[in-house]
Formats: C-alpha cells, structure tokens, sequence
C-alpha cells in the first residue's frame, strides 16, 4: 500500500520538474504548482499559469498530466488549472529580470554576435537566420533580435509569419516571452504591428522613427525580453553605419561582429565601413561572410554571378587595422535558399545537403568553437 504522504512529494517532485516551454524553467523553480493532494492512489495538482490565455497552458497541462502519471503508484490524474495573481506575477518578474543592468552587459556570458553589412540586399537577414537555427542544431541556446527596425524580415525567415499571420511575445506584465522557432528565441518589430488585411502577413505602420525611438526599441528587446540564460545571441543589423549601429555600440560594446557581403566591389568597398564603425565603439570583428558567392552547376562549371574576390577584400581591409580578420565562410548562391526563405524553413533544416547550408553549418561550427571573450569580465566566482 503506498503511504499518501509520501505518493504526494513523489507527485510534487516529479510535477515541479515540468519546464514551463516559454519561460523554459521548471515549475517548481517559477512557483507555478499549486498544491499536490492524494485520496488513495488518485492525486489531484493544482498548477498556475502565468497569465489568462497563455498560449502554452495546454502543452503545460498535457505534460504536468503526463509527469503525475508516470509516477508508480498513482491512479486517476486530476489537473486543476489556475492564474497567477498580480502579486505573484509581479515576484515572477523581479526573479527573472537581472537585478540590475543590461541582461547582456559586459558581466554576461552570453556571446553577443551582430551580424552588419554595408548595404541592403546582401542577404544577411538570411545568413542570420539559418546562422541562428544551425548553432541551435548544435545544442547551444540562441536568441535573435531584429535589430533592423525599419527593414524587419527575421519572423517570416524563420517560419515565424505564416497565413497571414505573425507569432506574437507573450506578455507577463512588463516582461515580453519571445516565440521560438527551431529552437531559436526570436523577437522583432514586425510582431508588434498591425496585419494588413490581406492575408499575406504583411505589416501596416510604416516604421518612420529617428534616433531617439531606434534606441529605446533596440534597448527594451534587450532588457524588456525575457531570453533566459543564451549562449549567444544574434542581432541582425540594419545595413549601413546608422543610429542603431551606434545605439548597439554604446549597448553592447563588448559585442563581436560579423561582417556579410557579396563578392563585388559595390557591396564589399561599403561593407569595410560597417567593420570599422564597429570598432570604433570596441567591438571585435571577428569575420567576414561572403554570401551568394559562385556556385557550381549541375554540368560542374562554376558560375560566378556577382564576380569573386570580395568577401576576401573585406577581410584584408579590415585586418590592415590590426587585426587579422578572416573569411569565416563563402556561401553560394542558391536558389534553394532564397526558396527556403521565402516559405519560412530555414535551408539548414530543410535542405541540409544544399551546398548552401552545408557552408553555414560549418560557418557555425567555427563560430560555436571560438572561445569567448572573457577578459574584463566579472566572473560568478569569490575568492575564499
């Protein structure tokens, strides 16, 4: 016969062990179990979500059911669901908010990597992207942000705005959850405006802000977004040296960056400016991407559409100021993932053997493999 005092710190255990999907912590860890009581072998758990309508209560419900049961001895499973009141959620927040400071200040450990260009068209929101997911395929934790306010195209890159429609944060008072896809948390401008009516996921409300506005968006998706505890985290970069470059300079100046461009001299000449900007502010450019390099055909010639040569004139640029640069990775143009992109499954997940893909997975092999920075920072350590 099982002792009910006992079958109920079993249930309890095995319950608080559940990780909350959004917040990706276990329940126990984020107070949200209720109470656990037995009559016999049936057991009844009371849980608390964190908000009315959280997207995630049934997964949370199905997998604390699935936790109870498996528990040996347990007979009938009841689940009785609740919310957090305004007081516990406020406690929430303050637990996982930093106590003070930026989240990602030169203090973390999170490796903070923004991804620039020179100009627009180069594909970087795509590097990015696939970049993201691939480091995700090799366990690491990821978080992305938009950076590119004005020109936002990360949610439907990673499957975020299908019919019509954008996945949205889930808001726990102040504090926003990014939606995940392929195990990246992303967030960005575009799921906060209005859709346009015609199905396609578009977005309405111009982004016309200046300076001022640039920086206060790009300052609450790193302090207002909940991320959890990253290995890295990608920013995608507007193109150019503009106000939220500096913004994400004076943020973040501990950041790397990684510098994408094509292979003609009318990308390349201007991406070297993005390099230096950013040094500027003491980041370290630890690369250069060259996206839609040449690719070979079927017949096995090689074309090469947009010239060569330039992600290598980059590098050699930038390495002229002191630092050796390199060419972390020639992707080439493919069709494929223009055609991933466009229906929202990253190349490295849909088409894996793509030349395409199999050159951003190594890029992100040899960018998972790079020891961080930890110099000048504060380590979790005191000295007896």
């Amino acid at each position: 016969m099982t002792d009910g005092t006992d079958l109920v710190g079993r249930v309890r255990e095995a319950v608080g062990r559940v990780s909350d999907p959004e917040l990706r912590r276990p329940l126990a860890e984020l107070d949200m179990v209720r109470g656990v009581d037995a009559e016999g072998a049936d057991v009844r758990v009371g849980i608390a979500l964190t908000i009315v309508g959280c997207p995630a209560a049934d997964r949370i419900e199905a997998d604390v059911r699935h936790a109870a049961e498996s528990v040996a001895g347990v007979g009938t499973v009841t689940i009785d669901v609740g919310v957090m009141t305004p007081a516990e959620r406020q406690a929430l927040t303050s637990r996982l908010r930093p106590a003070r400071g930026m989240p990602f200040g030169p203090d973390s450990l999170t490796r903070v990597i923004a991804v620039t260009s020179g100009k627009g068209g180069v594909g970087k929101s795509t590097v990015t992207a696939n970049l993201a997911v691939a480091l995700a395929q090799r366990g690491l934790s990821v978080g992305l942000v938009d950076a590119d306010v004005h020109g936002f195209s990360i949610p439907p890159l990673l499957g975020l705005a299908k019919d019509g429609e954008i996945a949205q944060p889930t808001r726990v008072d102040q504090l926003m959850l990014p939606p995940v896809a392929h195990g990246v948390k992303a967030i960005s401008i575009g799921m906060f405006l209005q859709d346009d009516g015609t199905g396609s996921g578009a977005r309405t409300g111009a982004v016309a802000w200046r300076g001022p506005m640039l920086h206060r968006t790009v300052q609450q998706f790193l302090t207002d977004v909940y991320f959890g505890d990253l290995d890295v985290l990608l920013l995608d970069m507007p193109p150019g040296t503009g106000d939220v470059a500096i913004s994400v300079g004076q943020l973040l100046p501990h950041a790397d960056v990684l510098v994408v461009t094509t292979p003609q001299a009318a990308a390349s000449d201007v991406a070297v400016r993005s390099g230096l900007v950013a040094r500027q502010t003491g980041q370290r450019v630890i690369g250069v991407v060259e996206n839609m390099a040449a690719m070979t055909l079927p017949d096995g010639t090689v074309m090469d559409l947009f010239g060569s040569g330039g992600g290598a004139d980059v590098a050699a640029a930038l390495s002229a100021e002191g630092q050796d640069v390199p060419v972390l990775a020639s992707i080439p143009l493919s069709p494929a993932l223009r055609a991933s992109g466009d229906a929202g499954d990253p190349i490295v997940v849909a088409h894996p053997e793509d030349a395409a893909a199999a050159e951003i997975a190594r890029l992100a092999e040899r960018i998972a493999s790079q020891p961080r920075r930890l110099a000048g920072r504060r380590l979790p350590v005191t000295p007896r």
